[in-house]
């Protein structure tokens, strides 16, 4: 028999790892230039937010239950550049980061199979009032983190090369032809224009 804690941890399980494969889908057919190139003023660009998601899934599901994932040892060191988890060096192949990210989900998966929703965490980042936070409460932000970055992948990938959807079996666009959107999107410029100026 199932409990309620159990099944309530089966769904956010469950989220967690559709956000997790929308984010890294975004990788698919890239070459290592488009997955790095900044595509906005912050650099932000599809390889540094997979880099970023796997650090911080690695600390959020294992670190802060004590359960601290060996490859990730040192990955924060003191005099790294202060945005050095949303890039990836040049030692850093696509191929590497993707891989890292499903280590990672193995050993999260593990913490969160291993622990009960009330088990409490230790985040000393995080304000003092909220250091302590459960299992069930972590999940919630590393899902909400993971969607946030998944969002940005979705902008990013089509601006690179028009690619959309939220997975690969999954659009979820309307079911209509190419040249539709180039009229949409006109559509929708002649409407904001309207707007200008007020």
């Amino acid at each position: 028999m199932t409990t309620e804690s159990e099944a309530a941890k089966a769904v956010l399980h469950r989220y967690l790892v559709r956000a997790r494969e929308a984010l890294l889908w975004k990788l698919d057919d890239l070459s290592e230039y488009d997955a790095r190139r900044p595509i906005v003023r912050t650099g932000t660009n599809l390889l540094g937010l997979v880099k970023h998601m796997a650090l911080n899934e690695g600390e959020y599901l294992g670190l802060v239950f004590d359960r601290p994932m060996a490859e990730l040892a040192g990955a924060f060191p003191d005099d790294a550049d202060p945005n050095a988890d949303m890039w990836a060096a040049a030692e850093e192949s696509l191929l590497s980061i993707a891989d890292l990210y499903r280590r990672v989900w193995v050993h999260a998966d593990a913490t969160i199979e291993a622990l009960d929703l009330e088990s409490q965490g230790l985040v000393p980042w995080w304000p003092e009032d909220r250091r302590s936070p459960t299992l069930h409460a972590v999940l919630v932000h590393v899902i909400a983190e993971t969607n946030r970055h998944a969002g940005h992948a979705d902008i990013l990938r089509e601006i690179i090369d028009g690619s959309a959807g939220m997975s690969a079996q999954l659009s979820n666009l309307p079911d209509v032809d190419e040249d539709y959107w180039p009229d949409y999107a006109q559509r929708l410029e002649s409407l904001a224009r309207q707007f200008e100026g007020r």
